[in-house]
């Protein structure tokens, strides 16, 4: 038991320190090393935000499941079982995404929702992770959603679910994986997840992240300016050949392919708060759709444990 505890902990190392191997060992162009080079100390300083809760905590189990890009390090959440009860029910099951403009993050930054959710709704939650770039351009990424989420249905009865009862959402780019997967399954002919939920969701890349408009009380001096070209590779490498994929862009897709009830909850002062209005406005008398706007919030608030915002 000690040992798989051990195990289940430092399995996320390799994630935490992939901008320093990638700057030692990939043959990636010279100024995108560099710029992991300035990633490496925000990866450490984000594993280290969460690490109170990863270290102190035996409510999740760590698996591996396949994809077409290689295995993908997922965390389990299951609920609090009742020791009388010896009826076995099928449980909802809830897939997670986490955010890192497209280059970072771990599903261990959603350990408090993920924990919450299930342990309040009975629901199995599993947080997933993907490829991330420079080493990976779109569409590795969806693709590794699109996979894993399968796999999750294929195998329900392995994790003590009901298929039927899917739900999904993910934070920043992880709610944009979040919708190309209820997509995939339209495409496919199964049905889409019954619910959305995401916090401020990046919707459209038809811009580059210097291009999107900043709103009021934006900073003037952008402190990870010097990352944004890093932060834009996943979607940028092929943007002219992907304008008009709605499946990178969510904003263009038809309300048929997305989830009966969506809620977004945005930050006020969030270079991706435009694109959040825009889907929402595009979706208003079709299904339940709902924003909860954070005014004073920040991209990345909901991280922030101590943080008290104001509505």
């Amino acid at each position: 038991m000690a040992l798989q505890y051990l195990q289940a902990k430092l399995s996320l190392l390799p994630r935490v320190f992939s901008p320093l191997f990638d700057v030692i060992f990939s043959t990636l162009p010279f100024n995108q090393r560099m710029r992991l080079l300035l990633l490496q100390p925000l990866n450490i300083i984000a594993a280290l935000l969460c690490a109170p809760q990863v270290l102190f905590t035996n409510r999740y189990s760590v698996i591996y499941i396949p994809t077409r890009n290689g295995r993908r390090r997922c965390l389990v959440f299951e609920p609090p079982r009742s020791a009388s009860s010896k009826q076995i029910i099928l449980r909802p099951l809830h897939i997670d995404i986490h955010g890192g403009a497209w280059v970072g993050g771990l599903p261990e930054q959603s350990l408090r929702w993920c924990t919450l959710l299930s342990a309040s709704t009975g629901a199995v939650v599993v947080s997933i992770t993907y490829s991330i770039a420079p080493r990976h351009v779109y569409p590795t990424a969806h693709d590794d959603a699109d996979d894993i989420a399968a796999y999750l249905l294929a195998h329900a009865e392995d994790f003590g679910v009901d298929p039927r009862l899917l739900t999904i959402g993910g934070s920043s780019v992880g709610g944009n994986l979040a919708l190309s997967v209820s997509q995939g399954f339209y495409r496919q002919g199964k049905d889409v997840p019954l619910a959305f939920v995401a916090w401020y969701p990046a919707l459209c890349f038809r811009a580059a992240p210097w291009e999107k408009r900043k709103p009021e009380g934006f900073p003037k001096s952008d402190p990870l300016a010097v990352l944004l070209p890093l932060f834009d590779v996943y979607a940028g490498a092929n943007r002219a050949e992907h304008l008009g994929d709605a499946r990178l862009h969510p904003v263009l897709w038809g309300r048929e392919t997305l989830p009966r009830d969506m809620l977004l909850v945005s930050a006020g002062v969030d270079v991706l708060l435009e694109e959040g209005v825009e889907f929402v406005e595009k979706m208003e008398g079709e299904g339940r759709v709902e924003m909860i706007l954070v005014k004073k919030g920040f991209h990345g608030f909901m991280e922030c444990k101590h943080l008290v915002m104001c509505r």
